[in-house]
């Protein structure tokens, strides 16, 4: 424990960085750096543990470039992407088509819009014209012709949410929500909010069954990587049912396993509103506060990554595929074209297919793959700070350098180790970055303190206080020694004025050699009983000591170290007198003033002589404190503010004074030997006195000197021989020859020192 004391200033600046990372971990203070940080830990591990395995299951059909310049530019006429889907659904017999892509704008290039046109115009004078057209409609209208293929079949349409201050709505979200909007209580954070969409032409939307929003980043990072895609979302608009919506790969995978169910679960016993998991079916889906989930890349991405196989959309549209080669596969219809805008950046590659991204989460759903961001994130971050951050303040501040840095190392690793566990073996991603910095930071701050402060603040601090103060109180500081210095500063401390009464009279008595030697007796008496009780000698003063209490050592409990100093001494005191009449010397007594308050303590002095004292009102006001003892019949007077500092002693009070110098009027206080105990009769009946004592000084108070003598009387009965009886009883028996007096403040003014 002293070797804790001896380093604590090392310690505590050990704990600075643990005070910031925590901050970061309750989100008291957002260090970007630490979640940039995080997110670099987060992409470096998920590309060190990708499987790179081949997932045949799924099936990438892509708008290449290759496609693009066999069939045209982008968009396609409806009626391809209907013969797209007819070999897709027909032919190929996939078990879900997904379309990555949307189609927000009619489909103009039948031509039937201008052949209407010519109809009503320039041509309505043929006969039959215009309902020859309309016969022709249906089977140029493309876009109607491509609703009919999806109908009823295994389709998931793609669309995308918006969000802005004038919301904009194109095309139709499907028929229904996910959930309704009072699925989950009202007003909480569940998921990502949206007002606006892009969708597909509403003959589309109500043709295919289903339907998923494209939306990947959901604000979790600044700089445009994707990790996380939210399975579920919230649109509040006005243009469709508001509601929660699914996205296109959670659409996909409840096609290809017939459309269970989801079914949402909070995070139990939180004060925080949050989704914990979505139930499909049989599978327990983790998500984080935005309703996400991590997205487990299976390796690179492309056609040459190795996790799906890519299908030119042109080889499809050409037959160049044997009849059922995609049967009971999924298929995500895409595009990889980079003029189709639809490469993201993300921990697996920096140019990725969006298609690619759902096909990774449709592929984890499957095989029941998925990251977590639990919601015991921040706690496990503050727990890992905490504990690793105690542990480094304690270990590097008290082993030698070499064995330090061995620590900190081990701690590293332990905390990578435990890291990177909980993600391989349990799919957990929990943060790492402000663990690592504030052991990195820590360790710096360790070892630099100990090579710049302690090594020179050792040295230098018996030259600076060994003069001043106390050789014991020396050892005791040198556990902190960058903690000290001689600057002057105000601080609450404690001060005593102890004096001899009667001390000329002695002098008197005593040859020159005798005074010394009984000086130096009783001093050295006294001073044993003030540093016993660690207390200062500030100096002697002809017959009287000072002292204080509260520096240079911090000493929180200084008011009652002084209390039990002054009854010591007292104590000391009657110890000597018992020795001075055996050998026929006179008998001493002493004052004693004690007050606590703020004072300011430093190096003081001249040029040619200074100490380490104490000065300031509250200093004079324990001197003046002292000379009011002998008045009172008492050895020790304090003040409220040493009461107040001092509780758990049993005070009982003298007056409220006016000293000189003060213009205010202070309560003095005697500190009484005996520790009050409920279940002693002696202790029973010291409080029974106490009380009636504080109501002798009510009435008095009061200016009742009649209520107050009856109640003194008891107590003058009790003991008679007691200054304080005797001197109220004097002065009750005074005031009651006076008239009333409405300007008395009940205080005693006394204008000597």
């Amino acid at each position: 424990m002293s070797a804790l004391r001896r380093h604590w200033a090392r310690i505590a600046v050990t704990l600075l960085p643990v005070l910031l990372a925590l901050a970061h971990a309750t989100g008291l203070w957002h260090a970007g750096m630490l979640e940039r940080l995080d997110h670099l830990i987060y992409d470096v591990r998920l590309r060190a543990t990708m499987p790179g395995t081949f997932d045949p299951r799924i099936v990438i059909v892509d708008v290449d470039d290759a496609s693009l310049a066999r069939q045209g530019q982008w968009p396609w006429p409806r009626d391809k992407v209907a013969r797209l889907a007819t070999e897709l659904l027909s032919h190929q017999q996939a078990k879900v088509v997904g379309f990555d892509v949307m189609f927000v704008e009619p489909d103009r290039s039948s031509g039937i819009d201008r052949l209407r046109e010519l109809a009503d115009g320039p041509l309505r004078g043929i006969p039959g014209l215009a309902g020859e057209v309309e016969k022709l409609a249906p089977s140029l209208d493309n876009d109607a012709v491509l609703a009919r293929t999806l109908a009823g079949r295994p389709v998931a349409l793609g669309y995308y949410f918006t969000q802005a201050e004038t919301p904009r709505a194109r095309g139709a979200l499907p028929a229904a929500p996910l959930w309704p909007a009072d699925a989950l209580p009202a007003k909480q954070g569940y998921t990502t909010h949206w007002n606006g969409f892009g969708a597909s032409l509403p003959v589309l939307a109500q043709a295919a069954p289903s339907g998923g929003f494209l939306n990947t980043l959901v604000g979790e990072s600044d700089d445009g990587v994707i990790r996380s895609v939210p399975l579920i979302a919230r649109y509040d608009g006005d243009r469709a049912r508001p509601g929660y919506y699914e996205s296109l790969a959670l659409a996909v995978y409840r096609l290809a396993n017939g459309s269970p169910p989801v079914v949402p679960a909070l995070v139990p016993d939180s004060p925080v509103a949050q989704l914990e998991s979505l139930r499909i079916g049989e599978l327990r889906v983790p998500v984080d506060r935005n309703a996400s989930v991590q997205v487990p890349f299976r390796g690179p991405g492309g056609s040459r990554g190795g996790s799906f196989r890519y299908v030119a959309a042109a080889d499809v549209l050409e037959g160049r595929l044997a009849p059922e080669e995609l049967k009971d596969k999924i298929v995500l219809v895409g595009a990889t074209a980079p003029g189709l805008q639809d490469l993201r950046a993300t921990p697996a590659a920096p140019s990725f297919a969006g298609v690619e991204v759902h096909a990774n989460i449709v592929s984890a759903l499957l095989d029941d793959r998925l990251l977590a961001v639990p919601d015991y994130a921040p706690g496990y971050e503050v727990l890992t700070v905490f504990i690793a951050g105690i542990a480094l303040a304690i270990g590097l501040s008290l082993l030698p350098a070499l064995r330090a840095v061995a620590f900190m190392l081990a701690v590293a690793a332990l905390l990578v180790g435990l890291n990177t566990w909980l993600y391989v073996a349990h799919g957990l991603v929990l943060p790492l970055a402000s663990t690592l910095a504030m052991v990195a930071l820590a360790f710096l701050l360790n070892m630099s303190w100990g090579y710049l402060v302690e090594s020179r603040a050792r040295r230098g601090l018996v030259q600076l206080f060994g003069t001043y103060v106390p050789p014991q109180l020396v050892d005791e500081m040198l556990e902190r020694p960058g903690h000290y210095s001689m600057r002057a500063e105000s601080k609450t401390m404690t001060v005593m004025f102890c004096d001899m009464r009667d001390f000329t009279r002695f002098s008197e008595q005593m040859s020159p050699a005798e005074l010394q030697a009984f000086l130096n007796t009783v001093f050295s008496r006294l001073t044993d009983v003030i540093t016993a009780h660690r207390g200062t000698v500030d100096k002697y003063m002809g017959d009287c000591v000072m002292a204080f209490w509260g520096a240079p050592l911090e000493t929180p409990d200084h008011a009652s170290l002084a209390v039990n100093a002054a009854l010591d001494m007292a104590e000391a005191v009657q110890d000597l007198n018992r020795i001075h009449r055996s050998i026929g010397r006179p008998e001493i007594s002493i004052g004693i003033g004690l007050n606590s308050g703020v004072m300011s303590v430093g190096d003081m002095g001249s040029a040619a002589r200074r100490s380490y004292t104490v000065v300031g009102d509250a200093v004079n006001l324990a001197s003046r404190l002292e000379g009011l003892s002998g008045h009172y019949g008492v050895e020790i007077v304090a003040s409220g503010g040493t009461r107040e500092f001092a509780p758990a002693y049993v005070w009982q009070e003298l007056d409220s004074v006016f000293v000189k110098g003060r213009a205010q009027a202070v309560a003095v206080f005697t500190p009484l030997a005996v520790a009050l105990d409920e279940a002693d009769v002696v202790a029973v009946r010291e409080a029974h006195r106490l009380e009636r004592w504080a109501e002798v000084l009510a009435a008095y108070r009061r200016q009742d000197w009649a209520l107050g003598r009856n109640l003194l009387d008891p107590l003058l009965v009790a003991d008679a021989k007691k200054v304080l009886y005797q001197l109220y009883a004097q002065r009750l028996a005074s005031m009651a020859l006076r008239p009333h007096d409405p300007s008395w403040d009940g205080a005693t003014r006394f204008e000597t020192k």
